[in-house]
């Protein structure tokens, strides 16, 4: 048929489903029609942009015929949207865990690698001579870049 167009749906594992669609079609309408019940679970990605308005038409979009969509399944994207969060639960929640960073290598990074600049500046003191001028001037930017950086995660 003249009016339908094909795209291309591209998984992150390199799998690829081709979709017979019409330019009018949404992108809730294409969800629904190759992804039936996982609607939620379902993300778009088109030219570096996630789509999330599910009403705008591929046309509106600049969707053509043989055009890549890229695909991501989330997990638990369906538990969290149909359950509601008790009220009553998070009254009893002490305020120390709301406000917790979670524990993982992201946010031990940070740390660490302010403690190997505080190892390298303690070397710098006491072996000067280990030190030339423009390593001195290496650690001072890498130290305030940092620090900048520490002050940007840690201080709200």
């Amino acid at each position: 048929c003249s009016g339908l167009i094909t795209i291309r749906l591209k998984f992150l594992n390199d799998t690829e489903e081709v979709a017979v669609v019409r330019p009018e079609d949404t992108v809730g309408g294409l969800k629904s029609k190759y992804f039936p019940g996982q609607e939620h679970q379902m993300k778009f990605i088109y030219r570096g942009q996630l789509l999330q308005d599910q009403g705008r038409t591929l046309r509106s979009l600049h969707i053509t015929d043989n055009c890549v969509i890229h695909c991501h399944r989330s997990q638990g994207a369906t538990a969290a949207t149909t359950t509601l969060p008790d009220p009553s639960a998070a009254a009893a929640a002490p305020p120390a865990a709301t406000t917790a960073l979670p524990l993982g290598t992201g946010n031990l990074l940070v740390p660490a690698v302010m403690v190997m600049l505080a190892v390298i500046w303690y070397l710098r003191i006491n072996y000067r001579q280990l030190f030339t001028a423009p390593a001195t001037v290496s650690l001072i930017g890498v130290t305030v870049l940092f620090t900048f950086l520490a002050f940007g995660v840690y201080g709200q």
